[in-house]
């Protein structure tokens, strides 16, 4: 991957030289003070990946009986572990919707995933620190309604299942700082959404968490709380943001599981809504706290990569990245040219700067595995 921005050369002037550079300078009303900060190198201060999405379909006859096993889809996400750590990202943040779930047997939930922890403890024992988000196959289940449909909906038991197997991730403080080299401020493993708040109805401890590393915060958000299935929890995440930045904090990071607003594949019919529009006031609430704080939201769910500022033509600026390309199964069935990089697995690679700009790429390869390459590349 490319590495950050260097200026190439050194300047070697004598005394006399030095003297006829300032006069020149001071000719056209100029000075070297003036143009101190042009002279620095922009430094890399924080370089993270995040992706989301790598359950396997138990129905998909083409997998290994491996995969069948642990309903994973274990060439992609190994490649996409793999790569990550070879950028060297110090961190990587996961969009949730690493298990399949779905499942009363609780030795299954367990089996899945036990065997994606072991996946990503080579990338943690790497140097890349993992850093894990919820998703609704974590914590909802398909339950029977009255009229016989099936809903789903997030359980306390699931949220429980959650804690057991990701709470050491959330967040082990000396871990992260050995290998990321940041050190990490204002985690409280108690700040989460109250419960009333948002239709929250339980604890949402290490399910909903945020703290700072650097000059960057970090918000995970739950998005399928119990009592408030694809609703964010808005109103902890504005006072979260709001004492972010009475802190100084400079970059603002928001990771969750379902997508604001849902992305329609050109190539294909338009579905309904699958994300938090769901419930579209609920959804423009949402948004209007990271417009307000000028935040970037990650997410997965939907399982493609898409990244879009969905309130750009309103004057609005943040953006919206979709990169729930890890391994499930795509969500557009075909591609056309308006965009071919729909069915290809993809994830983002952020990197922040010192002069305080952000550059983010979208990085992966298509569905046959072939060589992997930068799909699209910006700065916010």
């Amino acid at each position: 991957m490319p590495k950050a921005p260097q200026f190439i050369g050194r300047l070697h002037l004598t005394s006399t030289w030095l003297g006829l550079l300032l006069c020149g300078l001071q000719g056209l009303g100029l000075s070297l003070a003036a143009h101190a900060d042009a002279a620095q190198p922009e430094t890399e201060i924080f370089h993270f990946a995040t992706v989301g999405d790598s359950r396997a379909d138990p129905k998909n006859a083409s997998l290994s009986p491996q995969d069948k096993r642990w309903v994973q889809a274990t060439p992609v996400l190994a490649r996409i572990l793999r790569e990550v750590n070879q950028s060297h990202a110090q961190a990587l943040v996961f969009n949730g919707d690493m298990v399949m779930g779905y499942t009363p047997d609780a030795t299954q939930l367990e089996r899945e995933y036990a065997f994606w922890r072991g996946m990503v403890a080579v990338t943690l024992e790497a140097g890349t620190y993992v850093l894990p988000v919820p998703g609704n196959h974590e914590v909802q289940m398909p339950v029977k309604q009255a009229d016989g449909a099936s809903k789903k909906l997030a359980q306390a038991n699931l949220e429980n299942a959650w804690r057991d197997n990701m709470g050491d991730l959330i967040l082990d403080v000396p871990r992260w700082q050995k290998l990321t080299g940041q050190t990490v401020a204002h985690f409280e493993v108690d700040n989460s959404p109250a419960q009333g708040q948002n239709s929250v109805s339980t604890s949402q401890r290490q399910l909903s968490y945020s703290f700072d590393a650097g000059p960057i915060h970090f918000a995970v958000i739950n998005t399928d709380p119990v009592g408030g299935d694809s609703q964010a929890p808005s109103t902890w995440l504005q006072n979260d943001l709001n004492q972010a930045q009475a802190r100084g904090m400079k970059h603002l990071f928001v990771f969750g599981h379902k997508m604001a607003f849902t992305y329609q594949p050109p190539s294909q019919a338009p579905r309904g809504s699958e994300g938090l529009d769901e419930y579209p006031a609920l959804a423009e609430t949402f948004w209007q706290v990271i417009e307000s704080h000028g935040a970037t939201y990650f997410c997965g769910h939907e399982h493609i990569q898409h990244a879009s500022q969905p309130k750009l033509a309103q004057g609005g600026h943040a953006w919206q990245v979709i990169v729930g390309s890890g391994g499930s199964p795509f969500a557009a069935g075909v591609v056309n040219e308006k965009n071919p990089q729909d069915r290809d697995y993809a994830w983002a690679d952020v990197r922040v700067y010192s002069s305080g700009r952000v550059h983010v790429e979208i990085w992966g390869f298509d569905e046959h595995l072939g060589p992997t390459h930068r799909l699209q590349a910006w700065d916010i």
